[in-house]
């Protein structure tokens, strides 16, 4: 089963670019599709999906951030990135990343907060 553990600074200044890394460990289905997913939970909402990076690299983000996102995958170090640039308060969140595949999200990382202040 898949493994995964997020890092990353747990507080950004408004107007910064957010970054995130997602450390992938133990085994995983490769034969069929998957992809990498970042979701997020601001405080006291609902889940939010950001986007994700698949088997191919082809990747797929939210609209509502606004073009603000990127994600990027290191495959020498089993691990992929989040980077959400203009970061505002409304950012504020514990963020996660996830595994999916077979029409579902498998594993999930423990999730890291991230708070947007001055």
């Amino acid at each position: 089963q898949v493994r995964l553990q997020e890092s990353g600074p747990g507080l950004v200044k408004p107007s910064q670019t957010l970054s995130l890394t997602c450390a992938v460990s133990g085994d995983y289905d490769t034969t069929n599709y998957y992809s990498w997913n970042w979701i997020r939970q601001p405080p006291g909402k609902g889940l939010e999906w950001i986007g994700y990076i698949n088997f191919l690299g082809g990747t797929l983000y939210n609209s509502s951030l606004g073009g603000r996102t990127s994600i990027s995958r290191d495959t020498s170090n089993n691990q992929f990135s989040l980077r959400l640039s203009s970061v505002t308060p409304a950012d504020t969140a514990v963020y996660y990343c996830a595994h999916y595949s077979d029409y579902k999200f498998h594993s999930w990382g423990q999730g890291t907060q991230v708070t947007v202040s001055s």
